[in-house]
């Protein structure tokens, strides 16, 4: 396995599965937690091979962590980003919540 194949394995963690995720899989756009560093055209590279899909556009988001307290103690969560990949048309994909 090459060192660009490897990285694939760390841009997409997996599906991030929320009521607007699904009701966007109607519509052929999907949502993945992927990594803070990656770029849109890493995203769709990862996504194309590891789903085996045509994707036409990626949409990310920089979501920030939020403060909480631990304790007597402040401290925040991590930042995560998340991206929203639109399928070609004719590419579907399947991803299942599990329960």
């Amino acid at each position: 396995m090459s060192q660009s194949e490897e990285r694939m394995y760390h841009v997409v963690y997996g599906p991030h599965v929320t009521e607007k995720a699904v009701s966007g899989s109607e519509t052929n756009i999907h949502a993945f937690k992927v990594a803070v560093g990656a770029s849109k055209r890493e995203i769709k590279n990862a996504v194309e091979t590891l789903f085996e899909v045509r994707v036409a556009d990626v949409r990310t988001v920089n979501v920030k962590g939020k403060a909480k307290s631990f304790g007597k103690r402040l401290g925040k969560r991590k930042d995560w980003k998340k991206a929203y990949v639109r399928l070609a048309e004719g590419s579907t994909l399947n991803v299942e919540a599990e329960a």
